[in-house]
């Protein structure tokens, strides 16, 4: 008999009502629905919070501005089994969320998912660019430096046993880091990870519509990772999954 497992979906949101629109329609079309769907009102000054209360949503109000602060706001809220994260504008399949929780019933030692993204608008080469350069890149270069698959924020998932343990350990007040690589670096090495190509998400290509905005997702890379350097740095890393793979303590 397969354990029923239930999903919460968080959405942080800034300013972003009609993308977010999309993907609550997206998320209502789903062959497995959410059992809640938490949309964080990150201090929206447009119709954010109507339009997530009238796709039933329940809306998490955080004044306080940033992703990694709106982010773990939803994921504390979160009472299901499982954690899905979606952007505003992520759009995703109608079997997104049946894939997900079939991934964590087949696997209980699974903590972590996360899928890939299929951009949409701009041009055809931006598309491609940001597939193949910008995701294709963070997954080469990050794998080897985490120790694991990074955390793509637009399509992920974490059992929220997983979330509390580390809920207290992110930086969650800090404005320009990329919080789902900031929870990558939180990840403890006997955790598990997944990145489930299968798993992919339309999301929007604005981020790369022009230099300054390409500029500014990267400009957050390297405060991220100094943030936890030079405790974790790679060899590090490296020796603590060792370890906790044999079942070792780890190094003092």
């Amino acid at each position: 008999m397969t354990t029923y497992l239930s999903i919460s979906v968080v959405i942080p949101v800034r300013n972003d009502a009609r993308l977010l629109e999309l993907c609550l329609q997206a998320l209502g079309e789903q062959t497995r629905r959410a059992d809640e769907i938490i949309v964080v009102d990150n201090g929206s000054t447009d119709d954010t919070a109507a339009v997530a209360e009238r796709y039933g949503a329940r809306v998490v109000a955080e004044p306080v501005p940033g992703i990694p602060q709106a982010a773990s706001a939803g994921y504390d809220a979160a009472s299901g089994d499982i954690i899905g994260r979606l952007d505003a504008d992520s759009r995703p399949g109608r079997d997104w969320i049946e894939r997900i929780v079939q991934r964590f019933q087949s696997r209980p030692e699974l903590d972590f998912l996360t899928g890939d993204p299929r951009f949409y608008g701009s041009t055809p080469l931006v598309r491609w660019m940001g597939e193949h350069l910008y995701i294709g890149g963070m997954y080469a270069v990050l794998t080897p430096f985490l120790g694991h698959a990074p955390l793509f924020g637009s399509n992920m998932a974490m059992r929220t046993d997983a979330w509390r343990m580390l809920s207290g350990e992110v930086h969650r007040n800090e404005q320009n880091i990329h919080d789902d690589f900031d929870l990558s670096f939180h990840i403890r090495p006997g955790m598990t990870v997944l990145r489930d190509r299968d798993l992919v998400v339309d999301v929007s290509a604005r981020p790369f519509k022009d230099w300054a905005s390409l500029r500014r997702r990267l400009s957050f890379v390297l405060p991220t990772v100094r943030l936890h350097m030079p405790q974790q740095a790679p060899h590090r890393r490296r020796q603590a999954r060792r370890r906790a793979r044999i079942g070792m303590p780890a190094a003092q």
